[in-house]
């Protein structure tokens, strides 16, 4: 019963993918004929079967971009970037995209240690740290098990190096990871999708309006009461803005 079970699960998972690979063709082959909205469609229902990845997020934001659709294009690179925070070409499109974008946010200084913080660890996402960690604990073990083999110093003394130093790199990637998780939890990007939005000083409906933001603009989630979320923007300003008009990237 196992058996026939397993084979069941296997046989779903392979006309899943064989039909996501199938999309994936049909939308690229749309987009490259200038069919955007078809592109998208079949990109998004892509997404509905439950398939996430850099390439897919990354020709959605390029559909959306080429029909002039701002949110939605700096959304969806947002959420390549998540998955591929070094790729260059995801970030240059976003940066196309956000000049597309009415609101013009400075952001706050930051410390040289902070940009090397932010750099090294956010060279990769903490699931990509992870596995480096595992392949260096790995050649951790095959040059320990090498140096207990060899019979000449020369090659003890190398392969001894060798491990230590994949064994120090893990521990540093493991602590990568770990710091690039704790960031991934506490930060909660989203992008404005309302043509304008008022910014309010406290969640409800009677309140000051404080500033306004437009389509396109990211900023991040501190707290959230009924329809409201309270939201930071990079320069430090601070406001209460409605659930409906903002979508979360995470």
């Amino acid at each position: 019963m196992k058996k026939i079970l397993f084979i069941l699960v296997l046989c779903v998972s392979f006309l899943g993918y064989s039909q996501n690979n199938d999309l994936f063709k049909k939308a690229t082959e749309a987009y490259n004929n200038g069919k955007y909205d078809a592109a998208i469609k079949d990109y998004l229902q892509i997404i509905e079967n439950g398939k996430h990845s850099p390439e897919l997020y990354y020709n959605l934001g390029n559909s959306y971009y080429k029909l002039n659709k701002v949110a939605p294009s700096i959304y969806y690179y947002e959420k390549a970037l998540l998955l591929k925070p070094n790729d260059n070409e995801i970030k240059n499109n976003l940066g196309y995209a956000k000049n597309m974008t009415l609101d013009v946010i400075n952001p706050l200084p930051v410390t040289t240690l902070k940009t090397m913080y932010n750099k090294v660890v956010g060279y990769f996402n903490f699931d990509q740290w992870a596995y480096l960690s595992v392949v260096l604990i790995i050649l951790f073990v095959i040059f320990y098990i090498a140096f207990k083999f060899f019979n000449y110093s020369t090659k003890k003394r190398i392969s001894f190096i060798l491990s230590i130093t994949c064994l120090v790199l893990s521990l540093i990637a493991i602590a990568a990871a770990y710091l690039n998780f704790s960031d991934f939890k506490q930060n909660r990007p989203a992008i404005v999708f309302n043509e304008e939005s008022l910014v309010l000083e406290e969640p409800n409906t009677r309140s000051k309006e404080i500033f306004r933001l437009h389509e396109g603009t990211k900023v991040f989630v501190l707290d959230e009461l009924k329809q409201y979320y309270k939201i930071k923007l990079v320069d430090g300003k601070t406001g209460w803005i409605s659930s409906e008009e903002i979508k979360e990237i995470k």
